[in-house]
């Protein structure tokens, strides 16, 4: 054992977690105390439990295993019987072609791994994951003391909804829904649950044998536990009286809003209820107001960005324009501006579809399509109240885009958005909705592409070096490497083993200035357009992604999984 024991130091000496000197320091002592070498490192915080699991991967040669971010089949978790997995603690990850792969702590078990081909009679592939990590699959997929997140939704709920003892709930000809105290209780559950977890979103989706429930984290979906498919019916009616929908309608979409108090907090959630083949599909959106982060700090600007944005929204007119696909960031990037020019001298008037977070201080106005009170019809009504400021939640059709261009002509500073994918691209945009080319050149201040990538935990952040692939896939030297900060969360309680923990953004800024307004009036191709910007010093999305990874704040697979298309 004691010579498994030094290969496995001479491993984590090799992977860069340790250095021989602490090694050699560390044995003396360790043998005064009669323990393993290992053990008091770990005891010492020197090194974490997930650099052991690393090093005993690498000296059997398998591949290690992050079981909290993987959906295992209920069909692969039936082929190692409850009592097996618990007593040799471990979890199967696949089934194939007659081999059976589990995850386990501690690879050197022989006596285990044995026991597992005789029991389950087949071979058997080792993947190795951290013993914390098959504590909580455990107790996730076996259950167990350890009780997993998302099973707390249905502890003491899922026991008085049954069919025997509960009247779930009725739809009365008057549409008035009879809901008892534990289907109230679950529907709370869900969304306070959400709310603890960080989710931006909560998907309920009814399927055809299942009624799923997923929460998007970090901009990722997870699923969880879901309720049975017999509660589907309920709980969607509760939901709509919540957010007060009219519920004998199953036919068309609806839209509303609940207003729900967790702890001392209070949160909106912007509810969608659209009909599908098994039923109505529900998608809550959370808004906590007080939870915003509105300095653009936040936002993930590196100081000279920032410097840049700073200058360009203190000008007194023009137009800038935040271009990015659905769920990058550009409405908060949008309150974010609003935020730090808001000041007792200025007048400022929002325009949105719908208005999502209530600021202090601003004129705020939601448009309202089924009266024809549209974006257009807004604008030019609130050009008469006298702003100084005007945000416009989104740049839809020529009729909005020369409104806001003339605003911005005109004395006033515009804020807006526009789906394209990087910022040149939105002067095409513009041109194609209708806006004469010398209108956009005249009035455009700057136009910024974002896209969001999750930050790394502060918790278990460790120096990471990248792979071969990714150091290719983003142009990164060697000597580019040698003296930058790379990091990669390894997973813990506080991210609930992803590694990530919250979202901020990578910037790609255009500042229009007089050569570029010559290549706008002159119509160019986007191409030469973005060229020209590039030689005049803007960074593309992925060139910011990698100052970024160079710095330890994000890492390569996230910047690479947002910048797909980049050509740099």
């Amino acid at each position: 054992m004691a010579e498994k024991d030094d290969y496995l130091l001479d491993l984590l000496v090799d992977l860069g977690f340790t250095t021989a000197e602490v090694v050699a320091q560390s044995r003396e002592e360790a043998n005064a105390a009669g323990v393993g070498v290992v053990d008091l490192l770990v005891a010492n915080k020197v090194i974490r439990p997930g650099d052991v699991t690393q090093a005993k991967a690498a000296q059997f040669g398998a591949e290690v295993v992050h079981l909290a971010n993987m959906k295992i089949d209920d069909d692969v978790i039936a082929i190692v019987p409850r009592d097996i997995a618990k007593k040799y603690r471990v979890i199967p990850v696949f089934k194939n072609e007659g081999k059976v792969a589990v995850a386990i702590a501690d690879p050197s078990d022989l006596n285990t791994i044995d026991s597992l081909t005789h029991l389950l009679n087949s071979e058997i592939e080792l993947r190795v994951a951290s013993e914390p990590d098959i504590e909580a699959a455990l107790a996730k997929y076996y259950g167990g003391e350890k009780k997993s997140m998302d099973e707390g939704i249905f502890k003491d709920v899922m026991q008085e909804l049954t069919e025997e003892n509960v009247h779930i709930a009725k739809v009365d000809e008057v549409g008035e829904v009879e809901a008892d105290a534990p289907l109230i209780r679950l529907v709370n559950q869900i969304i306070v649950d959400a709310f603890k977890l960080r989710a931006s979103d909560i998907h309920l989706e009814p399927l055809e044998k299942k009624f799923r429930l997923r929460y998007r984290i970090d901009g990722m979906m997870q699923e969880m536990k879901s309720p049975p498919k017999r509660l589907q019916a309920p709980v969607i009616a509760r939901l709509k009286i919540q957010a007060g929908m009219v519920i004998s309608e199953h036919r068309v979409p609806q839209d509303g809003r609940i207003q729900s108090k967790i702890g001392n907090k209070l949160i909106d959630l912007r509810v969608s209820c659209l009909p599908t083949n098994h039923g109505e599909s529900i998608v809550m959106r959370i808004l906590d107001k007080e939870g915003l982060r509105l300095g653009l700090p936040e936002l993930g600007f590196l100081s000279d960005d920032q410097a840049t944005f700073e200058r360009i929204i203190g000008l007194p007119d023009g137009i800038l324009l935040v271009t990015g696909p659905t769920g990058s960031g550009k409405t908060t990037t949008l309150y974010s501006c609003l935020n730090y020019i808001n000041r007792p001298d200025r007048k400022i008037i929002t325009v949105e579809d719908p208005v999502e977070y209530v600021l202090a201080g601003i004129n705020q106005v939601q448009v309202n399509d089924i009266v024809g009170f549209t974006f257009s019809k807004a604008l030019r009504a609130i050009l008469r109240q006298a702003p100084n400021i005007v945000m416009i939640g989104e740049i839809r059709d020529i009729e909005t885009g020369s409104i806001a261009i003339n605003a911005s002509l005109t004395g006033h500073l515009v804020f807006s958005t526009l789906h394209t994918n990087d910022a040149p691209g939105a002067v095409t945009r513009l041109v194609d909705i209708g806006v004469k080319p010398f209108l956009v050149a005249s009035s455009t201040r700057c136009l910024m592409a974002q896209r969001l990538v999750r930050k790394i935990c502060k918790k278990c952040m460790a120096p990471y070096q990248p792979t071969e692939q990714e150091m290719r896939a983003l142009g990164l030297t060697m000597e580019m490497v040698k003296n930058a900060n790379i990091q990669k969360g390894r997973g813990c309680a506080n991210c609930n083993n992803s590694g990530n923990r919250g979202r901020f953004g990578i910037f790609e800024i255009f500042v229009v200035e007089d050569e570029a307004r010559k290549l706008i009036y002159d119509r160019v191709p986007t191409t030469v357009l973005r060229q020209r910007a590039r030689e005049m010093g803007m960074r593309t999305l992925r060139e910011d992604g990698i100052r970024k990874v160079l710095a330890g704040l994000t890492t390569c697979e996230e910047v690479i999984r947002a910048t797909v298309g980049d050509d740099t």
